[in-house]
C-alpha cells in the first residue's frame, strides 16, 4: 500500500493536532502537525533531506505572520535567512518554488472567492472549509495527488469570475509595461526591489536627475501617480525585482 505523507500547518495548535490525529487513523496516511510557517518549512526541509518527502500540505488560510525567518533548504546557519510568509496563501506561493513536488490545500474558516482565487494562482490545488467532513477532506487529499483541483461548488462561479478579472488586469498591465523603453523597464525593476532614487542612480550609474526623469516617465506611461501603484501594476504584469548584486554590473558606461 502506497502511503500518503501529509503535513498540517495551523497556528491553532489544538486544531492542527486534532486534524492530524483524525487523518492518522487512515491506514494509508502518515501525518505530522506544525504550529507555524517556520515550523512547517523546517518539517518540509528535514523530510526532503531524509528522503521522506511530504506529499500534501494542508495550510490554514489565516496563518499568522511569523516574527522570525528560517534558513533556506541546505543553507548554512550563518547565511541570510529567507523571508517567512505572511499567511497560508503566501506560504503556498513560496513552496511552489522550494518544494515543487508538494500538493497544497488551503483550509479556510469562511468562503471567500477572492482569496480562493488567489490561493489557486499561488499554486494551491484546493480550497476546503475547515468544518468539512473528514471523508470530504480525504477525498480532496487523494484527488490533488491525481492532479485534480478541488473547490466548494458554491465558490466555483465567484472564483472563475476573479480569475477572469485577474487575467484581464494582467494583460492590461503587460501592455502598459511593454510601452516602456528598456532603460525604463530596468528602472521599474529597481522600483519593484524597493530602491529609492539615489540607490537606483548608484546601481545603474545614472545621475539622480536622470533617474527622476525615468521614474516620472514610468509613472506617466503606466498611468499611475505613485511608486507604490507602479510596483503593484508591475507585479501584476509579472515584473520581478532587479538582482541587486548584478544591477551595478548591468550598466558599465555612465549615462548622462
Amino acid at each position: 500500500m502506497q502511503r500518503i505523507r501529509v503535513l498540517v500547518v495551523d497556528d491553532h495548535r489544538i486544531f492542527a493536532e486534532s486534524l492530524a490525529a483524525a487523518l492518522a487513523a487512515e491506514q494509508d496516511v502518515d501525518v505530522a502537525a506544525a504550529g507555524s510557517a517556520p515550523a512547517a518549512l523546517r518539517n518540509l526541509d528535514r523530510a526532503a533531506t531524509d528522503g521522506h518527502r511530504f506529499d500534501v500540505l494542508l495550510a490554514d488560510a489565516d496563518l499568522a505572520a511569523p516574527l522570525l525567518a528560517v534558513p533556506a533548504q541546505g543553507a548554512a546557519r550563518d547565511t541570510v535567512p529567507r523571508a517567512c510568509p505572511r499567511d497560508g496563501i503566501a506560504l503556498v506561493s513560496g513552496l511552489r518554488t522550494s518544494h515543487p513536488y508538494l500538493r497544497t490545500v488551503v483550509l479556510a474558516d469562511r468562503d471567500d472567492p477572492r482569496r480562493a482565487a488567489a490561493a489557486l494562482q499561488a499554486g494551491a490545488s484546493g480550497w476546503v472549509a475547515k468544518d468539512c467532513s473528514l471523508s470530504r477532506l480525504l477525498a480532496v487529499i487523494r484527488g490533488v495527488l491525481r492532479d485534480e483541483t478541488h473547490l466548494p461548488p458554491a465558490l466555483l462561479t465567484g472564483v472563475l469570475r476573479e480569475l477572469t478579472a485577474a487575467r484581464k488586469h494582467r494583460s492590461e498591465s503587460e501592455r502598459l509595461v511593454e510601452s516602456l523603453t528598456p532603460r525604463e523597464r530596468e528602472v521599474l525593476r529597481c522600483m519593484v526591489a524597493g530602491l529609492g532614487r539615489k540607490a537606483v542612480a548608484e546601481r545603474l550609474f545614472l545621475s539622480p536627475h536622470t533617474v527622476r526623469t525615468h521614474m516620472q516617465n514610468v509613472l506617466g506611461k503606466l498611468g499611475v501617480h505613485s511608486t507604490l501603484a507602479a510596483v503593484a501594476l508591475a507585479r501584476r504584469a509579472g515584473v520581478g525585482p532587479v538582482e541587486l548584486e548584478a544591477a551595478a554590473a548591468a550598466a558599465s558606461v555612465p549615462v548622462p
